[in-house]
């Protein structure tokens, strides 16, 4: 595994190798108003079930065509207030629907569009969908602006005798973030226009085969506070017994030092599983030399059967400084039910495939649609 944040990396890699992906992520949240967005897009959608079915089909032998990870490009955004759902749209289509910038930073997919401006450091969100299954369309434009960067590179291919199979670029661990979102309601026209200012992130992952054949599990979060930013990311690589690759990148603003610690020991414990959740640690403590972190997942933001999203707490103690109930994001990834039909055929209920009828698809967003009480 790779982690950089050299800037350069953010470019789109031209993965054409069956089971590439490569994904561009973007949070923020506003927490005076209780909201907080997520962008994310993809060249190869890792988590498709078409694009992984048809590359299961093709390594059997069963498909003669090989998957280009381009014809499996997508978008998702999510909406969330006061910690639940509101919006979660995800589409993935042929390659006449993506495009990269030339020359330089960014990507469109449809209406969708990110591209990073370096005369002014700062990257630009544009938004435009519409979403039938929930009676909803979306314009929004926002701007993340970084607050800070760390200048970081491992390549642990180098030194620790590992095939690279997954890349971590984290481009932007801290940004202010300016927006509006306009969000309409389809049949009745009404519309809700929010202005949004906050706290955001980004970072960009890629790798060359499907996730499930190198990554066993995966946590990663953040938290921000007055004296600390804190980034961790642990992967426990697949077929191997010898502690993760783990790392975790501070920020104090009191000394203006960035730190970045990579010899981390991770334990994980409280182990619970959903109905269709995957198995995973309810508290995560990650020690480094004079940095010690306990993260609690609190509140399930999203959940599916490789993937959760928390609200979490955050426990530091740097130096001498104990810092207690920070708030924060976590994730957690379990990427081995993406191998599995049966979850194929669950997933399928959340992904809109561009030219695809899904039965799956439209009756849990009719459900979900019919039993949102609490419309936005």
């Amino acid at each position: 595994m790779n982690i950089t944040t050299d800037p350069l990396q953010e470019a789109w890699h031209r993965l054409d190798a069956p089971g590439s992906y490569e994904w561009w992520y973007f949070d923020a949240e506003d927490e005076e108003q209780g909201i907080s967005v997520v962008f994310i897009w993809f060249a190869g959608f890792a988590f498709s079930p078409y694009y992984l079915s048809h590359y299961e089909e093709w390594k059997a032998r069963r498909r003669a065509d090989p998957p280009n990870p381009v014809d499996y490009a997508g978008f998702s955004f999510q909406l969330y207030r006061d910690g639940r759902e509101v919006i979660n749209f995800i589409k993935e289509g042929a390659r006449e629907l993506f495009a990269s910038e030339d020359g330089g930073i960014g990507v469109r997919f449809e209406g969708n569009r990110f591209v990073y401006d370096p005369q002014r450091d700062e990257y630009r969100l544009g938004i435009d969908f519409t979403f039938p299954a929930r009676d909803r369309s979306v314009h929004a434009s926002f701007s993340f602006r970084p607050l800070h960067r760390f200048d970081y590179r491992l390549d642990t291919a180098v030194h620790d005798g590992i095939d690279f199979r997954h890349q971590w670029v984290l481009s932007v661990p801290k940004a202010e973030v300016l927006g509006v979102l306009d969000i309409k309601t389809l049949a009745s026209g009404k519309r809700k226009v929010l202005q949004f200012r906050g706290r955001g992130y980004h970072d960009h992952n890629l790798g060359i085969v499907p996730m499930y054949e190198s990554i066993d599990r995966w946590y990663w979060g953040r938290a921000f506070s007055e004296r600390y930013d804190l980034i961790y990311y642990v992967v426990f690589l697949r077929g191997r017994a010898s502690r993760p690759q783990a790392i975790m990148l501070v920020r104090d603003y009191e000394s203006g030092n960035p730190s970045a610690f990579d010899a981390v020991s991770v334990s994980e414990s409280g182990f619970t599983r959903g109905l269709f959740a995957p198995v995973h640690g309810q508290t995560l403590r990650l020690e480094a030399a004079g940095v010690s972190v306990d993260i609690r997942h609190r509140k399930a933001l999203d959940a599916g059967p490789f993937y959760l999203r928390y609200a979490s707490r955050f426990s530091m103690t740097i130096g001498d400084e104990r810092l207690e109930e920070v708030s924060g994001i976590s994730e957690f990834l379990n990427p081995g039910p993406l191998n599995s039909k049966l979850m194929q055929f669950f997933t399928a209920s959340r992904v809109w495939r561009e030219g695809k009828r899904s039965a799956m698809y439209f009756l849990y967003n009719f459900f979900k649609h019919q039993f949102d009480f609490r419309r936005f």
